[in-house]
């Protein structure tokens, strides 16, 4: 059996916007959807929507980019991963909204996967979060994944120890299950 391409992390030559498009692609979310009054989420194999508030599509916009940089996926456990790094960070600018998801989150994939939690949790130590760097998106997507991760105080190959697992809704899961 051969390598997925969920087994290793984004080519650091890539640019943002290249990485950032093929998450979206391989978890079926879309750049219009950032823009959504709701957008979509699901838990356990039930899709759900959210209100997409603005402090919401800030967050989302660069909570993508730390997935892209970090390597964590999108399943239960991955997002768990995503929000300790994201919680260990701070979360000054997401609001009580936004702030509340991930630190559910994060439990939700601490009860999940403990070791796993705790290790993404202990790997952002050292790191810088987008939202607290105030660069333009815009500039961000043009940059390289290298050039992201070494912004962000990240390993060469981001974060993740384990393939990108994709959440229940994934059009990459039905295709791969």
């Amino acid at each position: 059996m051969g390598l997925s391409t969920r087994d290793v992390p984004y080519p650091g030559t890539w640019t943002v916007r290249e990485a950032r498009d093929a998450y979206l692609a391989e978890n079926g979310f879309t750049v219009a959807a950032y823009d959504d009054a709701w957008t979509k989420a699901s838990a356990f194999g039930v899709a759900f929507k959210i209100p997409n508030t603005e402090r919401h599509r800030s967050a989302i916009r660069l909570h993508d980019l730390h997935h892209v940089a970090t390597g964590f996926g999108t399943d239960l456990v991955g997002e768990g991963e995503i929000s300790a790094f994201e919680v260990r960070r701070g979360l000054p600018r997401a609001g009580l909204y936004v702030a509340s998801i991930v630190v559910m989150v994060t439990l939700t994939g601490f009860v999940l996967s403990p070791a796993r939690v705790l290790a993404a949790f202990e790997g952002a130590k050292r790191t810088t979060p987008l939202w607290a760097l105030d660069i333009p998106y815009e500039d961000l997507l043009d940059m390289t994944v290298a050039e992201l991760r070494a912004l962000l105080q990240l390993p060469e190959d981001g974060l993740a120890k384990h393939p990108r697992r994709l959440h229940d809704q994934a059009p990459a899961n039905a295709q791969t299950a």
